[in-house]
């Protein structure tokens, strides 16, 4: 009987320490602001992926004059994409993965953000938007009977604050 109350008791601190550190963890991760021209499928799928890797507070909202942002934000002309968050006062522009997001808080480089430039099909929340994104956003391959969605390479960039800009992470 001891031997059983003991097991329950180390099961229960176990579960509610798992519990606890889950809960600190996710009061850790900042909230994430998506800012978009319009609402389009894609943009909703990349804040679906923040949400499911990690980011427990993503919100999305419209912006008249997304340029303005952009120049605010400080992210170059050259590496714009559609949609533009901001998490823990860096620029997140594009459809960048998640864990690249995680590693810059981590590593919380002297960075202005990160930014996956244009649209790359395969990126988060390009790989099974609908067909009827005013951006094209699913590529479907045609030449195939399956109509596989197709996949390119793409690189995440960073912007550092003396205005070099490197690859971040390889995708």
């Amino acid at each position: 009987m001891l031997k059983k109350l003991l097991i329950s008791l180390v099961a229960a601190c176990a579960l509610t320490g798992a519990f606890s550190s889950a809960f600190a963890a996710e009061k850790k991760v900042p909230p994430v602001e998506v800012y978009v021209p319009h609402l389009c499928l894609a943009c909703l799928d990349w804040a679906e992926h923040l949400r499911q890797n990690g980011f427990p507070k993503v919100t999305v909202k419209e912006v008249e004059d997304m340029a303005a942002l952009k120049k605010k934000l400080k992210v170059p002309a050259d590496l714009e994409s559609v949609h533009t968050a901001v998490v823990a006062g860096y620029f997140v522009e594009g459809h960048v993965p998640a864990e690249d997001i995680h590693e810059l808080l981590k590593e919380k480089p002297k960075a202005w953000g990160i930014a996956v430039p244009g649209l790359p099909r395969g990126a988060p929340g390009r790989e099974l938007s609908m067909p009827s994104c005013e951006t094209g956003c699913t590529m479907l391959d045609a030449q195939t009977p399956e109509r596989e969605i197709r996949r390119e390479m793409f690189n995440t960039m960073v912007v550092y604050k003396d205005g070099r800009v490197k690859v971040w992470a390889r995708h």
